[in-house]
């Protein structure tokens, strides 16, 4: 059995009441503990090893021990799998979810769920316990308050690497109830098929989809100054559109990559055009007339048709 102290190295200085009692504690020892400020009270029967500010990791394994048996979810299960070096701000709640039926009331700074079935979702030997990558991307996803926060979850997840659209689609289907099952389902095999963000998803379905353009090929590869690149939609035609969202590439490194591409399309002879998100999800009728023009003068014998009888496609 794990000393106390092995307890709190690995619970990153957290432990709960249960653990303490099971290694011979008493609860006068707990309270010297206390009252020596050594150690501190998080939630009732949870305590961390010091007195000042909890860190995020803390405060999710104190989160989960009060909660117990519980683990991480949704926003907390994809925080934690990211690690430490991830740059949010994580002063938000706690997410844990529990068995359907426990009578439990959530501490401040925690939100609980309820849900069936954890054993299949749930990996209990991390630290702290979480519920799998797919299905905690998916709980967000579901759980968000518009398409776009939806989309962007979904896609962010994929570009992460830690996780694929096929994946998320196998796992969706495991799911007896999910909401909004076919709108997701769609969304994830556009990603698949190469939309690697809320841009380059809003591109194809709101401007080249329902217009008529050409069907382009996404995310194709060539070899840059610092290697492989990868052009966000290129048509037959010799043009490329750049979906310019500043949602990945928002640094100085990310943004010279930017240009890199742009200057090898037009060694390639191929002109690229850049879009952002005025002209995909604020005026796309008139972004698929102007995409089209351009295809259109290098070569393209089609004709961009209205998306429906209020489309401002010659606005």
């Amino acid at each position: 059995m794990e000393s106390v102290g092995e307890i709190l190295d690995s619970q990153t200085g957290v432990i709960a009441r249960r653990q303490l009692i099971a290694r011979g504690w008493t609860d006068h020892e707990i309270a010297r503990m206390l009252r020596r400020r050594e150690w501190a009270r998080v939630f009732e029967g949870v305590y961390v090893d010091h007195t000042g500010e909890l860190a995020w990791i803390q405060r999710a394994w104190a989160a989960v021990l009060f909660s117990w048996p519980g683990a991480l979810s949704h926003e907390s299960a994809l925080r934690v799998g990211d690690g430490p070096g991830r740059r949010d701000d994580d002063s938000g709640s706690i997410h844990v979810v529990v068995a359907r039926g426990r009578h439990l009331a959530a501490p401040d700074g925690v939100r609980l769920h309820r849900r069936d079935g954890l054993e299949k979702d749930v990996l209990w030997n991390l630290g702290p316990p979480r519920v799998r990558y797919e299905p905690a991307a998916l709980d967000v996803a579901i759980a968000a308050t518009s398409d776009l926060e939806a989309i962007g979850v979904l896609a962010k997840a994929v570009q992460s690497r830690r996780t694929t659209a096929r994946r998320l689609l196998e796992t969706m289907a495991t799911r007896k109830r999910l909401r909004r099952r076919d709108w997701t389902a769609r969304v994830l095999s556009d990603i698949a098929e190469g939309t690697c963000s809320v841009l380059e998803h809003g591109y194809l379905t709101r401007v080249e989809r329902p217009h008529g353009l050409p069907r382009a090929r996404r995310q194709t590869s060539g070899i840059g100054r610092a290697g492989c690149v990868y052009r966000d939609v290129s048509y037959d035609q010799p043009l490329e559109v750049e979906l310019d969202g500043r949602l990945f590439h928002d640094s100085a490194e990310g943004r010279d990559r930017d240009f890199d591409r742009d200057l090898l399309t037009q060694v390639d002879g191929r002109l690229t055009t850049r879009l952002s998100w005025g002209q995909v999800f604020d005026r796309p009728c008139w972004t698929a007339g102007q995409v089209g023009l351009l295809l259109q003068r290098h070569g393209w014998t089609g004709t961009p048709t209205p998306c429906g009888p209020d489309c401002g496609l010659r606005g």
